[in-house]
């Protein structure tokens, strides 16, 4: 019994040895204690005023404004400069040489196809014609005589024929002479306007030196370089929009031809539009700006750039929904398409009819009630 009881008060000692702590071990669980029931007194504050506020999120209504989709007619444009020329610009050349004797036009002067702009000196070959016209005189009636007694079987056939070749000889030579002189007329090609005269009366003219130039600008064409990426969405006879800045207008026409080739310098090719210039308004290398359709689409979804958000999952924009009987947002992801003049084509998502939120998408969130 004695060691049963000795036993037993040596493992009491013991055990008070073993738990005994130090006064600072004491003070920190103490603290530790504290803390832990500050933070749960939070926690149940916090989910108090977070219930809180999701209840008065939830009884706020946000004023909205919507727009109803609709199916319509979607394109997309590309602009490239252009170049104006005129398709009748011409820079007329004596075709022969010689001193500009008389000049019969002046700058600013409408003339016609066919038109004497002025005339090269040709006195030497008008004399050289008059020399050989008493010749030709002479030789036609030598060759006539020469005829009659032929057929008279008088005289030999190779004098017949001396006087009948000498005759054409000189009728061909006056023929080549007047035509040089024909030539000494500089004339206008086409009509138009005198719209430069390079040369005077007096000055040396010459096919290498350009006399005038006549332009006609009642019809015009316009020059467009455009980027090889565009060779299978542009094709002839596509409809243009064309706009000069300078006269603030804009002139619907057709692509009238499509180059055959490729620039290797720009990888672009060549397109050309003719247009009527009624009231020669339009002058050549006038800035014009050329629009061209790529990309059509008679039915398409489309909304501005500014209704559609992004975030981690794609792009998203906001419809009314019904749910229960009160309209709320609703948050619907899209699949978006080409977009032009802030204009983007929903490819997926919106259907026609809906009701999209156009002004307020800033201030609400999936679910959020909403009135309009």
């Amino acid at each position: 019994m004695k060691k049963i009881l000795f036993i037993t008060c040596m493992a009491l000692i013991l055990g008070a040895c073993n738990t005994k702590e130090t006064p600072n071990e004491v003070t920190k669980r103490n603290q530790l204690q504290q803390y832990k029931q500050e933070m749960h007194d939070l926690k149940i504050k916090i989910s108090e005023l977070e219930k809180e506020l999701n209840l008065n999120k939830k009884a706020e209504t946000v004023k909205v404004k919507v727009v109803k989709l609709e199916r319509k007619p979607f394109e997309h444009t590309i602009e490239i400069t252009g170049k104006v020329e005129a398709i009748n610009d011409v820079k007329v050349s004596p075709e022969t040489s010689g001193v500009i004797t008389k000049v019969f036009v002046e700058e600013g002067q409408k003339v016609k196809k066919g038109d004497i702009l002025a005339k090269i000196n040709t006195e030497i070959l008008e004399r050289t014609i008059d020399e050989l016209n008493v010749q030709l005189d002479l030789a036609k009636t030598n060759y006539e005589r020469q005829a009659n007694l032929w057929k008279q079987n008088i005289g030999s056939e190779m004098q017949y024929l001396q006087a009948k070749n000498k005759k054409e000889n000189l009728e061909k030579r006056i023929e080549s002479l007047q035509a040089q002189v024909d030539m000494a007329e500089i004339k206008s090609p086409v009509s138009g306007v005198v719209d430069v005269v390079y040369q005077k009366k007096g000055n040396i003219g010459n096919s290498q030196v350009p006399f005038a130039k006549v332009v006609n600008i009642s019809k015009i064409k316009i020059y467009a370089d455009i980027s090889e990426s565009y060779l299978t969405k542009i094709n002839k006879g596509d409809k243009v929009s064309l706009f000069f800045p300078a006269l603030n207008r804009e002139i619907k026409a057709k692509i009238n031809q499509i180059g055959n080739t490729i620039d290797p310098n720009n990888r672009t090719f060549r397109v050309r539009i003719d247009i009527n210039n009624p009231d020669k308004m339009i002058k050549p290398n006038l800035v014009s700006i050329v629009k061209l359709r790529d990309y059509e689409n008679p039915h398409a979804i489309t909304v501005p750039v500014l209704y559609i958000k992004e975030d981690l999952k794609g792009s998203y924009t906001f419809i009314v929904d019904n749910q229960n009987g009160k309209n709320v947002a609703k948050k619907v992801y899209v699949k978006t398409g080409v977009t032009n003049n802030n204009i983007i084509e929903i490819t997926d998502g919106l259907k026609a009819g809906m009701l999209i939120v156009s002004e307020g998408y800033n201030q609400i969130n999936d679910g959020t009630p909403i009135e309009f």
